[in-house]
C-alpha cells in the first residue's frame, strides 16, 4: 500500500507542474531606413514587439536621417547648436574611431561629395578637378568633435555629415538591444542586408542560416555562398547595385567616393562582406574595404582578431578572385 501511495503522489506532483510553452517563431517586417526589414525570433508562444520596433526607427530616423529635414543631423548640416541623443554621440564616436583605423577611408563628412556626385538627398552637379578640390576643403572627420556639453563641433559650418554607411548597422544594434532587453536569447534581425545574428534557430536546431550576394548576377536568390551565423553581425558593400549612369556622357559612377581624391572609385573592389561583434561595426569597415586598396584592407585585418571579411575583386590578370579570412572561412555552408 506504501508504494501504491507512493506512485499515485508521484502522479499528481506530475500533473501539478505547469505546462512548458511550446517555442514559437515569431516574424516581423516592414519597410524602414529607405528599405526593408525583417525580425525573427523565438520565445514560449506568440509575442509581437512591432509597437517598439517602430518606435527604435522612428528615434533613429529623428537623430540621423539626412532625409528628414528636421532631424538633428539635418540641422546640424545647416549649422544650428544643438545637443545630440546618444545615438547620434554612439555613432559618432564609433565613426571617428574608425576613421582613424582606417587612415581616412571612413568619413561621414564625405557626405557633400556623396551629394554633388548625385547618391545623397541634396542636389548633384556637375563635377570637375576644380569642384571637387573646392569641395574637399570641407571633408574631413578630424575637423568634427563633440563639447562636453554634447555640441557638434565643426571647424567650418559647410562640413556635411552622413551616416548612411554605419546608421544601418546601428540600427540594428538598438534592435537586438531592444530583444535582449526583452529576454529574448535567440534571433535573426535583417535590414537592407546588413544583419545580426543571436543564440541558434532553435525550432530547427541550427545556427541561423544567411546569404552572401554574388555581385556578378542579377539574381538574388543564388547567393555566393551561406553562413551559420550566431551572436554575429554582418554586413555587406558593393558597386554592383549603386551607381548612376551620366545621361549626356553615358559614363558610369560607382556609390564609392573615396575621400581621399573626392572622386567617385571603380576600384577593382566588387563586394565585401564583414563580420563583427557589431553590425554598426561591420557596416562601416564593409564600406571602408570599398574604398581601400585591398593590400591595406589584409593589413587591417590580421591585426584586428575581431574582424572578418569576404571581399571579391578583380585581380592584375582582370579575373575575378576572392580574399577570405580563416574565420571567415569556418563559417562558411557546404
Amino acid at each position: 500500500m506504501k508504494y501504491i501511495y507512493l506512485f499515485i503522489a508521484s502522479i499528481a506532483l506530475i500533473s501539478c507542474k505547469p505546462k512548458t510553452k511550446e517555442l514559437v517563431r515569431n516574424e516581423i517586417g516592414g519597410g524602414a531606413l529607405g528599405t526593408s526589414y525583417s525580425i525573427i525570433y523565438l520565445s514560449n508562444g506568440a509575442q509581437d514587439y512591432q509597437r517598439e520596433v517602430d518606435s527604435v526607427f522612428h528615434v533613429l530616423n529623428k537623430s540621423l536621417s539626412t532625409y528628414i529635414p528636421d532631424s538633428d543631423i539635418s540641422k546640424i548640416n545647416r549649422g544650428d547648436t544643438i545637443a545630440v541623443d546618444h545615438m547620434f554621440q554612439d555613432v559618432l564616436a564609433l565613426s571617428q574611431e574608425v576613421y582613424q583605423e582606417t587612415e581616412g577611408y571612413f568619413d561621414p563628412t564625405v557626405g557633400a561629395l556623396v551629394n554633388a556626385w548625385g547618391f545623397g538627398p541634396g542636389v548633384a552637379i556637375k563635377m570637375d578637378s576644380t569642384r571637387v578640390d573646392s569641395i574637399l576643403q570641407f571633408v574631413g572627420l578630424n575637423k568634427v568633435k563633440l563639447t562636453q556639453q554634447k555640441i557638434v563641433q565643426k571647424e567650418d559650418v559647410r562640413l556635411y555629415l552622413d551616416f548612411n554607411a554605419i546608421a544601418k548597422g546601428y540600427a540594428i544594434d538598438r534592435l537586438a538591444v531592444l530583444l535582449d532587453k526583452k529576454g529574448t536569447t535567440d534571433y535573426l534581425i535583417e535590414v537592407g542586408g546588413e544583419i545580426v545574428t543571436k543564440g541558434m534557430n532553435k525550432i530547427r536546431n541550427k545556427t541561423w542560416l544567411v546569404g552572401v550576394d554574388d555581385p556578378e548576377t542579377e539574381d538574388r536568390s543564388k547567393p555566393k555562398l551561406k553562413l551559420g551565423l550566431s551572436d554575429k553581425a554582418m554586413a555587406s558593400s558593393g558597386n554592383y547595385r549603386k551607381f548612376r549612369i551620366d545621361r549626356i556622357s553615358g559614363k558610369k559612377y560607382v556609390h564609392t567616393i573615396d575621400p581621399k581624391t573626392g572622386f567617385t572609385k571603380n576600384s577593382k573592389i566588387l563586394a565585401t562582406t564583414v563580420l563583427a561583434n557589431t553590425c554598426a561595426e561591420a557596416d562601416a569597415y564593409a564600406t571602408a574595404f570599398m574604398a581601400m586598396d585591398l593590400t591595406k584592407s589584409k593589413a587591417l585585418l590580421k591585426k584586428r582578431s575581431d574582424l572578418d571579411a569576404y571581399i571579391i575583386y578583380i585581380d592584375e590578370n582582370n579575373v575575378t578572385n576572392e580574399y577570405t579570412t580563416e574565420g571567415f572561412k569556418k563559417l562558411i555552408v557546404p
